[in-house]
């Protein structure tokens, strides 16, 4: 990759970095004038900047680092040592005028395949997936097929990626061909079935968990992959003390139209030409705390966003962690569906 493509001026927008961060494939980028090191922007400053209520719109000056770490080009070899040491994933290489002249990033495929998280996860898999009709005339939504292997398999290896092993699938429509296929399946991890009597919603399921579960555990819907770190998901999680953490993915959209605005009289008070909106939106995927099993109503119908509105009405705590849009892949719909299987074939899995 070009040193080029990781440079941005710092009088750029939060979400212009973002869309070159996004567009990079990586995690950093400089603010480096002529090349000369001035400041980094890393993913992980952007979300903070988000989660403290800054707007997309800001100067991605306000959110970079100019205290940045570096290694002189003569260090290269002590980069790998100096990347773990200090918990980043690249570090720009410096000659002696302080120009970048190279970037060191440390080995993705040790960095995704450290199993290091050990948490359960609970997969909800019991839905009638409407939206995906026809194909769910024939197959159950978990098994609807995304390249060479169905959804919720693409699901589950990216949990095992980062290093967890025990997963609880609540099944009801189609359960027998969900419980076939995986008892088929020559895997590393073990798969429970949860078996609903009656439809109980994405959250009423949880209640037949009930002793199964001691500890924080991840909630993720059938159709959703979340490309994330999930160790930090985690470590977010605990550090904030959520009782809930919801992934949320940014979504930008611009109204192609002039949209006007009216005043009481039925005036035109203002016009718009192609307003742009900036909001987060529910993922399907959470971090969950087993108290939210050990108190939710048996066999009560009862979707997982109205838990969450209950214990936020209670004054507990729940967090988001934003990702990126294209961060997040959803097959709750037939375009879905096929912009996730050409993602997934760019990335080769």
């Amino acid at each position: 990759m070009l040193i080029d493509q990781l440079i941005i001026s710092e009088d750029i927008t939060v979400l212009q970095a973002m869309t070159q961060l996004e567009k990079t494939g990586r995690q950093i980028l400089f603010i480096a004038p002529e090349l000369k090191l001035k400041a980094v922007v890393v993913d992980a400053d952007i979300r903070r900047h988000i989660i403290h209520g800054g707007s997309l719109e800001d100067k991605i000056s306000l959110v970079a680092n100019y205290n940045p770490k570096y290694l002189g080009i003569a260090n290269k070899r002590q980069a790998n040592d100096f990347m773990i040491k200090h918990s980043i994933s690249a570090i720009p290489l410096l000659d002696n005028a302080g120009r970048i002249v190279e970037v060191c990033f440390y080995d993705e495929e040790n960095v995704h395949t450290a199993k290091t998280l050990d948490l359960p996860v609970v997969i909800m898999a019991g839905g009638l997936g409407t939206r995906l009709y026809p194909y769910t005339k024939i197959l159950p939504k978990p098994l609807i097929p995304v390249g060479e292997k169905p959804i919720v398999e693409h699901i589950i290896d990216h949990f095992t990626a980062f290093g967890c092993s025990q997963f609880d699938m609540i099944v009801n429509h189609k359960k027998h061909m969900i419980k076939a296929y995986f008892n088929e399946l020559k895997k590393d991890y073990s798969v429970d079935f949860i078996e609903e009597e009656t439809f109980l919603g994405t959250g009423g399921g949880l209640s037949l968990l009930k002793g199964k579960i001691d500890g924080p555990f991840f909630l993720t819907n059938c159709d959703v992959l979340i490309d994330a770190d999930y160790n930090d998901i985690y470590n977010f999680h605990k550090k904030q003390g959520n009782l809930i953490t919801v992934v949320c993915a940014f979504k930008h959209i611009t109204i192609p139209y002039g949209v006007f605005t009216l005043n009481e009289s039925g005036e035109i008070k203002d016009i718009t030409e192609k307003p742009t909106m900036n909001f987060l939106t529910n993922t399907g995927m959470y971090l969950v705390d087993k108290r939210i099993i050990d108190e939710i109503e048996d066999n009560k119908v009862i979707g997982f966003p109205d838990i969450i509105e209950k214990y936020r009405n209670m004054g507990e705590k729940v967090g988001v962690y934003p990702v990126s849009e294209n961060s997040w892949m959803d097959m709750g719909q037939l375009e879905e569906l096929e912009e996730m299987r050409r993602k997934l074939e760019e990335k080769g899995q």
